[in-house]
């Protein structure tokens, strides 16, 4: 979407999870979603021992009080260093059973824990201090280049002489006043200075830091020139967000808003609708086409198919039309679900250059808004668009829901056949095994259906041919994979 358009930010609050939805002309572009009892961790600077190094990785795992041991990677360890002067290797800087402070980058995502970076950074509402860095830096969304040094000039200017660290300047910074500029410095300071006390006070592993809970962050992180209304669905939410706004954020208190309709918030602009649709592997585009997405551990494919989209005459621009609708539907729900890591998109073949050059073109334009880190390397030599986009919490799909118990994650199950098949196998196993008067088969009932019609004679004849009688007994809470033998 444009960064032209208005914006609207949506907050559901309940006592179990903050819900938040971006709104861009009135439909959801972004969903963000922090529950109570398994909040984020990126941004929570810890006091962690180092448990091992691993020097042929260039790694570190670290404990720092959590139920995995995180991540360091070298390259994310700051090192003061002159110019062309190499890293030094993981091994020659840290050693096993050694104290240190670092930050967490990236939350823990399925079997992976947290990983952590030692270049700490603390982010105010118009800055962001780097305590290690001495530069003075410019958020890219400031494109006037006068704007940008003007910025530059006053930062330097307001820090206090002598003054060690960096600061980046955030795109909330633009037309701010001095006394703003100064308020948010010395608030960064302040913290630091806390943070550095309590990392002599406290023995690792220990939370030096937590980052602020996510209604908090939409006020410092989400708002821009563009958010019209911030509307929140909880009386006693709303006074405290109108407290932190008041003291941190003025220029967002009068944009707070308290919803105090019958219907529920999130029902009244059809976000449920739109979370459940997230959820699914297929959506549907408006011209009859649809896009399938699946998301593995690896990577996420998508792949985009014209289904009953006709509308044109010619079908090359048939094709054409579906891949560029498709580009703006994909764009959105890579927010909507936050996916991340290696996405490999499948548009559906196109012939022309010109066509292939304005597909990409038109999604490079549906995701300049994103604000998440992305690359998109264009088309491979198979027709395939494959880009990267930055994972720092876990997807929408990983937060909702989680692996199905009867197919495993595998997304299918066997047929009610084969697991009669697999049945009469492990009965013929069984019956060389054991000396049993009788087997009983406990299974779901369509596998005792077809037993009991189609696959009655081959039954039949596995009991004569062990020479023991075989009785069924359908369990309705089975699913249609799941069996058992009982020997009687």
């Amino acid at each position: 979407m444009p960064d032209t358009f208005p914006e609207d930010i949506l907050i559901n609050f309940t006592p179990q999870e903050t819900r938040v939805a971006v709104m861009y002309q009135g439909v959801v572009q972004e969903l963000h979603i922090e529950r109570t009892a398994s909040h984020g961790l990126v941004g929570n600077i810890y006091i962690g021992r180092i448990a091992r190094i691993l020097p042929g990785m260039q790694s570190a795992f670290i404990d720092v009080g959590l139920q995995r041991t995180a991540f360091l990677h070298a390259a994310d360890i700051w090192q003061p260093r002159g110019a062309g002067e190499p890293a030094r290797p993981i091994e020659h800087l840290l050693h096993e059973g050694q104290s240190i402070v670092a930050q967490v980058i990236k939350d823990p995502i399925g079997s992976k824990g947290a990983r952590l970076s030692t270049q700490i950074s603390v982010a105010g509402r118009l800055l962001v201090h780097l305590p290690q860095e001495k530069h003075i830096g410019i958020s890219q969304r400031i494109e006037n280049e006068s704007e940008r040094e003007a910025l530059r000039e006053r930062i330097a200017r307001l820090v206090p002489g002598g003054e060690p660290g960096g600061y980046i300047v955030r795109t909330m910074a633009e037309g701010s006043t001095d006394e703003e500029l100064s308020n948010d410095i010395e608030y960064l300071r302040r913290l630091w200075y806390d943070i550095q006390i309590e990392a002599k006070k406290l023995a690792p592993p220990a939370l030096l830091y937590q980052e602020l809970p996510l209604g908090l962050r939409v006020l410092r992180d989400f708002v821009n020139a563009n958010t019209m209304r911030i509307v929140i669905d909880s009386r006693e939410n709303f006074q405290k967000l109108s407290s932190f706004a008041k003291e941190y954020t003025p220029a967002v208190q009068p944009l707070l808003n308290h919803y105090i309709g019958e219907r529920p918030l999130f029902d009244l602009y059809g976000i449920e609708h739109e979370i459940e649709r997230a959820l699914a592997r297929r959506v549907d585009l408006k011209s009859g086409g649809y896009v399938i997405f699946d998301q593995t551990e690896a990577m996420t494919t998508i792949d985009v198919n014209t289904g009953g989209f006709v509308g044109v005459r010619n079908f090359d621009e048939t094709v054409f039309k579906t891949n560029l609708e498709a580009a703006h539907t994909i764009a959105r729900q890579l927010r909507l679900r936050n996916l991340g890591g290696i996405i490999i998109i499948d548009f559906i073949d196109m012939d022309g250059e010109e066509h292939k050059a304005a597909v990409l073109e038109e999604f490079d334009k549906a995701l300049s808004s994103d604000r998440t880190r992305l690359t998109v390397n264009g088309f491979t030599a198979l027709g395939l668009v494959e880009m990267t986009r930055k994972r720092t919490r876990e997807s929408l799909a990983h937060i909702l829901c989680e692996e199905c118990p009867t197919c495993n994650g595998r997304g299918e199950v066997k047929t009610a056949r084969t697991v009669c098949y697999e049945i009469l196998r492990e009965l013929l196993r069984e019956a060389r095994q054991f000396n049993a008067r009788e087997f009983r088969i406990l299974a779901s009932v369509a596998v005792t259906d077809i037993f009991l019609d189609e696959e009655s004679q081959g039954l039949a004849m596995l009991s004569d041919f062990i020479g023991k009688p075989i009785s069924l007994k359908a369990e309705p809470s089975y699913t249609q994979e799941q069996y058992d033998i009982v020997l009687l």
